[in-house]
């Protein structure tokens, strides 16, 4: 799809609800072809578990309440 500088600027929201739904739209200048709009591809991130492996350890009283010192600190 097509359209001029000023059809595009009239109807930015609409054209931005084409691309959303997979269409490209050209913007022309005097007929000639100035910019595409198409729709963002998210990058899918691949994570690899375990790389930080032996880097740190959690300690055995993690889970334990925090001190009574320390816990009022949060209420003051």
């Amino acid at each position: 799809m097509e359209f001029n500088v000023h059809e595009a600027k009239t109807h930015f929201s609409k054209l931005l609800a084409k691309v959303e739904a997979g269409e490209e739209v050209i913007i022309a200048r005097a007929g000639k072809p100035v910019a595409k709009l198409v729709p963002v591809r998210e990058k899918k991130i691949t994570r690899q578990l375990g790389t930080a492996e032996g880097q740190f350890v959690v300690p055995d009283d993690f889970n334990d309440p925090l001190p009574k010192d320390v816990e009022d600190s949060f209420y003051e």
